[in-house]
């Protein structure tokens, strides 16, 4: 009879310790699914490359003549030692935020950067910048690194990394790495609503494919030169920032309607092409990041992220000032940049980023290691 009741013990102790095993187990792939913890230990992200616009941008346009620069107070001003780098706002850029929390490096540094070390080629670099867009014509008007010509660039790393590692580790950096696209913003505002180039020539619904065609062509030809981790972001609510609320907000300086809609109709159409694309290019994983859902939510929401203001800019008036127009010369520029959604007319703080960086975390990083 003991023995039947030890037994009968042992048979309920083993029974419990699997269902605890299973509820443990269930929690962990939960916890996996929703991005709050990390990618395990033998998924190595060897390098972060990223292509973009100023969203993106740690410094590239200090080194090209362009109308889009940021290397001067007060941009710049709550980054390590408070100096200006070439980075849009006033701290870090999502980019940094990324390489940081994958492991790779604490900063991504401009590929353009003339002190760049081995290593650094290694680990990754920068190719955005500030200005450019899909359509070539927007870079030109931005004089900005247009995405081919970012492209080059990338190409004339490639063969750098192959002279520093060889061309059969160079294979597996360019694999294993993680790339992001940030473009498209210009596009819309710049190119489409405020320049009269494509407008006479295009509706709301041509221009937006003849971005998806830019989009989709630039994808490929990274695909065709070793990428397979991309992660494209969507263009955020542009008619939601300060200078366009400013520009044609009207009296109540409330979002634009019809700039919002064509970053809408745009995101749609990205979404499909990147599935199908997906299933066009053999081991690929394309990760569609939806900005735009997250920014409008912390719009719409500021209190639940603990921003006072995203309406106006930090900078100056918040109004209008970007770029030239953000400079120490200004009096009204805040005093405390994390109160601040907007850093200035165009930009998020580093507060913002932060904050649009732990919803990427929660809902996207995970997805580049699903195959």
């Amino acid at each position: 009879m003991a023995q039947l009741v030890s037994s009968e013990r042992a048979y309920v102790s083993s029974a419990a310790l699997v269902t605890l095993l299973s509820i443990v187990t269930s929690l962990h792939l939960q916890m996996v699914q929703a991005g709050l913890v990390p990618p395990d230990k033998n998924e190595t992200i060897p390098a972060l490359l990223v292509f973009g616009d100023s969203i993106m941008d740690t410094g590239n346009n200090n080194y090209i003549v362009s109308l889009a620069k940021c290397n001067f107070p007060p941009y710049g001003r709550d980054f390590v030692g408070g100096i200006p780098t070439g980075r849009f706002r006033n701290g870090k850029v999502p980019s940094d935020f990324l390489a940081e929390e994958s492991g790779v490096k604490e900063l991504l540094p401009p590929y353009l950067d003339p002190d760049l070390q081995t290593q650094d080629l290694i680990t990754g670099v920068n190719f955005a910048s500030g200005g450019a867009g899909y359509d070539p014509l927007t870079s030109q008007i931005e004089t900005a690194i247009s995405l081919s010509k970012q492209l080059k660039l990338f190409k004339e790393y490639m063969g750098k990394l192959k002279e520093a590692v060889g061309e059969e580790r160079t294979a597996t950096i360019l694999s294993e790495s993680i790339y992001i696209m940030c473009v498209g913003s210009n596009d819309v505002t710049i190119n489409y609503f405020f320049a009269p180039f494509r407008r006479p020539n295009y509706d709301v619904s041509a221009f937006t494919d003849l971005l998806l065609q830019f989009a989709s062509t630039f994808l490929q030809e990274l695909y065709g030169l070793g990428a397979r981790r991309i992660g494209v972001f969507n263009i955020p609510p542009i008619g939601c920032v300060p200078s366009q609320r400013t520009l044609a907000g009207g009296k109540h300086k409330d979002c634009v309607d019809n700039l919002n809609q064509a970053d809408e109709m745009f995101n749609a159409k990205l979404s499909s092409e990147l599935i199908s694309l997906t299933n066009k290019l053999s081991h690929s994983t394309l990760v569609y990041i939806d900005v735009y859902s997250s920014l409008l939510d912390i719009i719409q929401r500021p209190q639940d992220y603990g921003f006072e203001e995203v309406t106006r800019g930090c900078c100056g008036t918040g109004k209008i000032e970007t770029t030239i127009l953000c400079n120490v010369l200004n009096p009204f520029t805040c005093k405390d940049a994390s109160k601040y959604l907007f850093w200035d007319s165009f930009h998020p703080t580093e507060a913002g980023y932060k904050a649009l960086f732990t919803i990427f975390m929660k809902n996207y990083f995970r997805k580049f290691f699903q195959s």
